[in-house]
């Protein structure tokens, strides 16, 4: 089956989907989450072949972001479970204007209708799109990478089961297997068949949808988040919020890439910085961070010289940008040339500093004293997410249910003519 044959039978279903109760649409994640517990074991074989495939090509980190789990897998069904506590996201009632006239004028929301993705090597994420699309009232077409392949059919198979079981149409959520380049375009540029594309992975896969998609598209997800420490920091705070926005699992859009340090305090935590980074990690057994120094940080502690590209990178992996700045507005300017407008984090204790901060950095999300690592839609209360959105037409930061939700406006009357 083409990929436009797949989106006219998606198409297909955007009625049942829309008009679908809050209590079908929670009875079928439900049943998916129940599926995917059920065939627990098919989904871990299936990602164990793909994991083989992978390991000559891909980089440890991301076999991580690869690699399912008998907890993973719960972990992704209880997710799903999770959304169905959540309000329905269909038929709101916005705003109500009564007009001199009589109208009376609704603005209500509704599906968007068939949401497609483009996606790299997370399999986690097929559950988590399928969850929200089902439960905002869409019909799903998914498109992962190779290297998830059969992971994401397995995934899906296990679904669809799931949802049929719950009386909805199976055909509400598609895979198309075909991982090719050619795949990809064809979603893409399927005017008129895709309502939004959401594409979610690294930098060259979201340049090319946003540069070639005829489709409406979101661009999301990539990260070169920074962290800030300001002269008037908690050092043993910022310590712990860079040690966690660095390692806790760096191959995601959310860790931190660039470190900023105040130069008042940079001669005492540059120093505790590469213990607890490097020489800490390397006592543990786990694999030390590279700091990558401007030339102000390597006249205080060793590591590699940051080259002209090391402060625009998103590195996924254990490698972390080191600058030393003068003040506040020297890091909210550093920050708008180098940052992509996802996360970023400020660790101070002054007041004036924070509300600075917080007014001139235009990324999604604005941090004060935590770690960018909270940018998720389950962190968020969002249940999970369908990716986090960097722009700002129509959504921005994590994508929920409401993200993934247009409105149309009811008017009644009772026979006014103008």
């Amino acid at each position: 089956m083409t990929v436009h044959q797949l989106l006219d039978r998606a198409a297909l279903h955007k009625s049942a989907l829309a008009t679908a109760s809050n209590e079908q649409k929670n009875r079928a994640l439900t049943e998916m989450a129940a599926a995917l517990i059920a065939h627990t074991d098919d989904i871990l074989a299936a990602n164990r072949t793909d994991i083989e495939a992978g390991k000559a090509t891909i980089s440890s980190v991301m076999i991580d972001r690869l690699t399912l789990t008998a907890a993973r897998i719960k972990g992704m069904a209880e997710a799903m479970v999770a959304v169905t506590a959540l309000p329905d996201p269909v038929g709101r009632l916005i705003e109500t204007v009564n007009r001199l006239n009589g109208l009376v004028i609704e603005k209500v929301s509704v599906p968007l209708g068939v949401l497609a993705m483009i996606y790299e090597s997370r399999p986690n994420v097929t559950s988590d799109a399928a969850a929200l699309s089902l439960k905002s009232g869409n019909v799903c077409v998914l498109r992962g990478g190779k290297e998830a392949i059969h992971s994401n059919i397995a995934i899906v198979t296990a679904l669809r089961e799931g949802i049929a079981k719950a009386g909805l149409p199976a055909d509400s959520l598609n895979l198309i297997t075909d991982t090719s380049r050619e795949s990809a375009t064809a979603l893409m540029t399927a005017i008129g068949k895709v309502d939004l594309l959401i594409p979610r992975g690294g930098a060259g896969l979201i340049r090319s949808c946003v540069e070639n998609a005829r489709v409406p598209c979101i661009e999301t997800g990539t990260g070169i988040c920074h962290v800030y420490v300001d002269e008037f920091a908690d050092l043993e705070k910022a310590l712990a919020i860079v040690n966690n926005a660095k390692t806790s699992r760096p191959s995601v859009c959310n860790a931190m890439e660039v470190l900023l340090v105040h130069q008042s305090v940079a001669p005492t935590l540059l120093p505790k910085l590469q213990e607890k980074l490097v020489s800490d990690r390397i006592n543990a057994g786990l694999a030390p961070v590279e700091l990558r120094l401007c030339p102000r940080a390597a006249a205080i502690i060793d590591g590699t010289p940051a080259g002209e590209q090391d402060f625009d990178t998103e590195f996924l992996d254990y490698k972390l940008a080191v600058k030393v700045v003068d003040s506040v507005d020297e890091a909210i300017v550093h920050i708008a040339a180098h940052s992509t407008g996802h996360s970023e984090s400020l660790v101070t204790e002054n007041t004036d500093n924070a509300a600075r901060f917080t007014a001139l950095v235009d990324s999604a999300a604005v941090y004060v004293n935590a770690s960018t690592r909270f940018t998720d839609g389950g962190e968020f209360g969002l249940g999970c997410e369908m990716g986090i959105s960097t722009q700002k037409l129509h959504a921005r930061g994590p994508m929920g249910l409401c993200e993934l939700t247009s409105y149309k406006y009811i008017i009644r009357g009772d026979g006014q003519i103008r």
